[in-house]
Formats: C-alpha cells, structure tokens, sequence
C-alpha cells in the first residue's frame, strides 16, 4: 500500500510539473498576459532606397526624382479567399508587368475580419515579397464616405475615427523605418454623396488630416503621407486656398474618365479640366493618381465613372507625363472593374494591354 501511495504522490507532481512547464513556454489568452506589438525587423531585408520630397517631385536617396509606377491589387481578404495571395503574384507584376509600386487597398471590413495581428502578417509578407523584387507599396485605408461625420457608399467602408486612428498607429509602428512602405494613402475616397452622408467641411477635413499625420510623424518621418480630396478623390481645389500644412506629403487623384466632362472631347479641354480641379496641384506638389483606368461602355463590369471608348488610356498617359504625375492602375484582378486582367492566367484586358506596354517601355528608360 505505502508503494502505491507513493507512486500516486509522484505521478501527481510529475503532472503539475508539467503543467507548470506548458504554462510558463506558452503565453495566456488573459488580458494581462497579451504581448506589446512587435515592430518588423528591418534588417531582415535587402538594402532600399527612401523615397522622399522635395518640392514637387519625389526622389529617392540619391537625390533622383522617382515616379511611382504601378497597379492595385485586391484586398488581401479577398485573395487569400481565392487563393491568389502568393508571391508569384508580385513576381508577376514585377518581372512581366514593369511596375515599381503595388498599392494594397486595405478595407476596414477586411481588416476586421482578419483581425490586426493576421492582417499586419499579411502585409510583412507583401514588405518581404516586394523588398526582394526592389519595388514599393502604397498602404490604403479603402474607405468611401465622409470620415468626419461617419457615414459611407457601403456597409464595407465602415469605419470610425478611432479606428482610422487605431489602424495608422499600427501601421506606423509596424513599419517604422522601412523603405519598402513608401506612402501611407490617409483615406481612400471622400465623399458625401450630395451631402447625404453630412455637409462636406474643407477645413474640418483639413484639420483631421493634419491630426493623423502628426500622429504619424511622432513615430516615423520617413514615410509619405498622401491626402486625397473631395469628390471621391477627384476635387483637389479646396488646396488652392487651404493646403495641408505639413511637410513632405504628397496628393491623391482618383481622375477616372468620365470625371471631366467637356462639351468637345479633345486632349486641350481634357487637360483644362484636369488642371482645374486636380492637375493644378502637380505644379507645386508631389501627385499620384492611385486610382485610373477605364472599361468600354459595354464592358464588364461597366459603371460610373469609368466607361470610355479607350480614348482616354493615352490621354491621360500624356497628361502624367506633362504633369509629372505618379500613378497606380485600378485594378489588376479579373473580377473588380476596371479589370486589368481576364483571369487568373494573367490574361491582360484591354486597359490591361494598355498600360502593361506603357509600364514596360517606362521601365526600359
């Protein structure tokens, strides 16, 4: 019996020995045992150039101006559903593609979904994919609707003020210091659909633009914030008078084709609409269209405001150029119109086409 006993007593603090061991190898799920951020380790990539401003142009660590060439994905959610978030992806764009910049449109629903920590995995992924490949990333927060008052296009745009905040201060502090992670787009679209989502407030806007930034900047300097304006990311006129007052940001236009509206349809009045109300901004500041493109009218996918017969692709080409303006084609999935592809194989659409000939010929420059 006292054999027994003595077996029994030894199993049992064989077994709290090693419960003590599992419990002290792996962290809790308590609220008190969650562990600080972590930030992405720089020095696990290869050597890359900051792109920075000066003036109206961005440069790069040798004082070169640089232009932003490239495409927007799909949201990470949506290709991982599909099973297309994958480095070859990036290979692709890279080496067939000739861009320089992926723009990764991150909705607030997506976000959500995935949760912070497995969406921030997500993104180190894209850092590692694209730090390899020597090209950049353009990081969204892709919301349409008025932030100030709350109120969006779509239930998938929602968000808050506090999460827009909670969102770049990840982000930041995620990425701090990483060359790769170029631009910070503050916030896709704002709009307020004819004041349906509330009265639309230059200065109210301006203001909070200005908030996010300084909260940006108090971690990292080396990143480009980019402020869109009104009218989905169309309307930069309000900067005439009120500019955001910081330094080294840059500009958002959205100037999808059927945005200008001249009576004759010709590369002149084109370009006069443009210069009015986004185009002007270029002469004093850093620009990327990270929203172009068109479908013809009977086109899949075909809707307001990027229906056009095919004109517009080198119109607004010419016009970058002119301008100087940077630019990330909407979108290189066979399924979000504008499409730049077909499907999967990489077949190109016709804007597709298009401007895969414009980027490669820009590369070879």
């Amino acid at each position: 019996m006292r054999t027994t006993k003595f077996l029994a007593l030894a199993l049992c603090l064989l077994a709290s020995a090693s419960a003590l061991s599992a419990n002290n190898s792996a962290p809790s799920n308590d609220w008190w045992d969650i562990p600080y951020p972590s930030q992405f380790d720089v020095k696990s990539l290869k050597t890359q150039s900051f792109i920075s401003v000066k003036g109206n142009k961005f440069i790069d660590d040798k004082g070169k101006t640089f232009t932003f060439r490239g495409v927007n994905i799909a949201d990470t959610g949506k290709l991982l559903s599909q099973n297309q978030w994958q480095k070859s992806l990036f290979e692709e764009l890279a080496n067939n593609w000739g861009v320089n910049t992926i723009r990764l449109p991150i909705h607030p629903v997506s976000w959500r979904k995935l949760g912070p920590d497995v969406y921030l995995g997500h993104i180190d992924e894209a850092v590692r994919w694209a730090n390899d490949l020597g090209i950049y990333l353009i990081l969204d927060w892709h919301s349409i609707g008025y932030l100030p008052t709350e109120q969006y296009q779509h239930p998938m745009y929602d968000t808050t003020i506090k999460e827009t905040r909670d969102f770049w201060r990840r982000i930041t502090f995620r990425y701090k210091n990483v060359p790769t992670v170029a631009v910070y787009e503050l916030f896709n679209e704002p709009t307020t659909m004819g004041n349906t989502l509330g009265e639309r407030n230059w200065a109210e806007w301006k203001t909070l633009n200005e908030s996010l930034i300084d909260m940006i900047y108090a971690s990292d300097k080396t990143v480009i914030p980019l402020v869109a304006g009104f009218n989905w990311a169309y309307d930069l006129s309000p900067i005439k008078k009120a500019p955001i007052e910081r330094e080294g940001i840059a500009y958002a236009a959205h100037p999808y084709p059927q945005k200008a509206k001249p009576e004759v349809k010709n590369d002149k009045n084109f370009f006069k609409l443009w210069d009015e109300k986004w185009g002007f901004a270029a002469d004093t500041y850093p620009v990327i269209a990270t929203e172009l493109g068109w479908v013809q009218p009977d086109g899949y996918g075909a809707h307001i405001p990027v229906k056009d017969d095919g004109s517009y692709g080198p119109r607004i080409v010419k016009y970058m150029q002119k301008k100087g303006v940077s630019y990330t084609v909407w979108v290189f999935d066979p399924d979000w119109s504008p499409t730049m592809i077909n499907d999967w194989d990489f077949t190109p659409s016709e804007q597709g086409a298009f401007f895969k000939q414009v980027m490669l010929e820009a590369k070879k420059r």
